[in-house]
């Protein structure tokens, strides 16, 4: 597959690799406490904050969403959008990657850009998400009417959207708008209510779906020239016993398969999107004005209908959207009116001046933007966390003060790329078993020790103390600070020691 090349490629390729692990570091939670607990917002520099919650998150995100600077060579107040193209690539570039990490097998980014960068982009993505899992270029009308200061008005931006693995991926179908709804008819009274017919032939000719139809008045019809009728005969005549083919009002036309409202599932979206139904940029500066005010407001936010659209068709309930991009807060606004769990990441001040102000007044129960069409009456709760302590410091040192549960999420994700269960109380080393390998961390005092240092070291009595916490047939990863059994005995026991930070990590650490 040809790749982009752009100056400084090579170091953008080793940017996430290189970026250091950081703890987050809890501030404030707002609302609701428990189910604060759901909801995330961080202040600080998103490909830090991205891998911050790899070991946390990563696989589990099902929908991602960005805005990302459009590089349009122009000044916006609250982002530095005048990056020269080469830099704006290199800034993408780790931030895809580890996005990617983060999505779940079945999850999707949507990525909203203009023409200055989109067709750039749509390249790095074909590599960093694999072409295979590209899903579709959606246009989004978000002007309402020309620019006549230009000769050729821009109408639109882009959305890119990519599956983690199309193979797992499936979008829902969107409700009948009203003007559609009213097309739906009842002239026979049928008791299944309202519906409307559509064409019961086919294009092309096949033997078996090339037989006579003879309307209830006698007329008799054979296929249009170039057509065959939609199913074979048999199917026909269980279509019609169930008064399922509509042969007009005096029973003498075309036969036409009649589709019902009450079995009607929805839609599939398509990839034009009218601003009269998603919203346009007029009515996302209205929404930011009546949180924020007229002067205080982003130039480009995006309206909350079109937020809308994306996490109806891409999740569910309780499932966990990401915006690394955060802006004004649109995406997490709207992902809590909707009922979704959130992490939101914000580089500068405006996450305290605009996008806490905007979810409390969420909180309360304000009706702008979707709250009337989703029937929002507040409620809910959300998490203000910043980056806190480098889990490893510039020589690959463990930093003395991470806990043990942070080490173990640390430990879990380097060595199974899978996110370990918070929920988890730890209380013991055991951590769990991935494909086979059961994995227990020696840490912080976790055998009783109250030491720092204690119980970190694999002894004959710690070894007999972790059969105890949980026995495993199979082969053993302990992870410790030292280890006094012999490597003869190691082997004989299926056991793999590794040391706290470097034979665990390596270059990683840092």
């Amino acid at each position: 597959m040809p790749l982009l090349d752009w100056v400084n490629r090579n170091q953008a390729e080793e940017t996430a690799t290189n970026v250091p692990y950081h703890l987050l570091k809890f501030e404030q939670s707002y609302g609701d406490k428990q189910q604060a607990k759901e909801n995330l917002i961080i202040q600080g520099d998103n490909l830090q904050a991205l891998k911050a919650l790899l070991p946390l998150y990563g696989g589990q995100v099902k929908c991602i969403f960005i805005d990302p600077p459009y590089n349009t060579q122009s000044a916006f107040e609250h982002y530095d959008d005048k990056l020269e193209h080469a830099q704006w690539l290199s800034m993408m570039y780790p931030r895809l990657q580890l996005l990617k990490e983060l999505l779940a097998e079945d999850g999707s980014i949507w990525i909203t850009l203009d023409d200055n960068e989109v067709h750039y982009l749509k390249i790095l993505c074909d590599e960093v998400f694999d072409r295979k899992n590209f899903v579709a270029n959606i246009v989004w009308q978000k002007r309402t009417s020309p620019d006549a200061r230009l000769h050729l008005s821009t109408a639109q931006d882009n959305i890119l959207v990519f599956a983690k693995n199309k193979n797992q991926f499936s979008l829902k179908k969107l409700a009948l708008t009203h003007d559609q709804a009213k097309n739906y008819k009842n002239p026979d009274n049928d008791h299944r209510g309202v519906w409307v017919s559509t064409d019961f032939t086919a294009q092309g000719w096949r033997p078996n779906q090339m037989y006579k139809i003879t309307a209830p008045q006698g007329i008799e019809y054979d296929p249009p020239e170039g057509r065959c009728w939609s199913n074979i005969e048999s199917e026909f005549i269980k279509l019609k016993n169930d008064e399922r083919i509509w042969f007009g009002q005096r029973g003498d036309a075309r036969p036409r398969i009649k589709n019902f409202l009450s079995e009607h599932d929805g839609i599939s979206a398509w990839t034009w999107w009218a601003n009269s139904e998603v919203g346009h940029n007029q009515e996302a500066k209205k929404e930011v004005n009546l949180i924020f005010g007229a002067d205080n407001t982003f130039d480009t936010p995006k309206p909350e209908r079109l937020l809308e659209r994306i996490l109806h068709l891409a999740t569910n309930s309780n499932d966990i959207i990401l915006d690394s991009f955060l802006g004004s807060g649109t995406t997490t606004a709207v992902a809590h009116k909707m009922g979704r769990r959130y992490i939101g990441i914000e580089m500068g001040e405006h996450a305290n001046t605009h996008v806490i102000p905007r979810l409390e007044k969420v909180i309360e129960g304000e009706q702008g933007g979707i709250s009337s069409a989703v029937n929002w009456q507040g409620g809910g709760g959300f998490s203000f966390y910043t980056l806190g302590t480098l889990v490893f410091d510039d020589n690959g040192f463990l930093n003395a003060d991470v806990k043990f549960k942070d080490l173990a999420s640390y430990v879990w994700w380097l060595e199974t790329k899978s996110a370990l269960n918070q929920a988890e109380n730890f209380d013991n080393p055991f951590l769990g078993i991935h494909e086979g390998k059961a994995y227990y961390l020696l840490y912080n005092g976790i055998l009783g020790d109250r030491q720092p240092n204690g119980g970190n070291v694999l002894t004959s009595s710690v070894l007999n103390h972790l059969n105890e916490c949980h026995s495993h047939e199979g082969k053993r990863i302990v992870i410790g600070e030292a280890s006094r059994l012999s490597p003869a005995r190691l082997e004989a026991l299926d056991i793999e020691f590794k040391q706290i930070p470097y034979s665990l990590y390596g270059n990683k650490a840092k």
